[in-house]
């Protein structure tokens, strides 16, 4: 497991995850599950140890959005 992976915590191999960069290089993780229920923060503070919604995946790549 690389270092950015241990500093996401679960996020970082969540099916729920997505990859956001900003224009200015930095990168953060959007949790997919925030967009349809409240509960879950936008950009969860990391590293992630537990959630319930929790889904082993493949996060979705990095996109230019921010």
């Amino acid at each position: 497991m690389d270092r950015a992976a241990v500093s996401a915590g679960l996020c970082a191999d969540c099916r729920h995850a997505r990859r956001v960069s900003s224009r200015r290089g930095s990168a953060f993780l959007l949790c997919g599950r925030s967009a349809t229920e409240p509960e879950y923060p936008r950009y969860p503070p990391l590293p992630v140890l537990r959630c319930v919604g929790y889904e082993r995946g493949t996060p979705t790549p990095a996109t230019g959005e921010r």
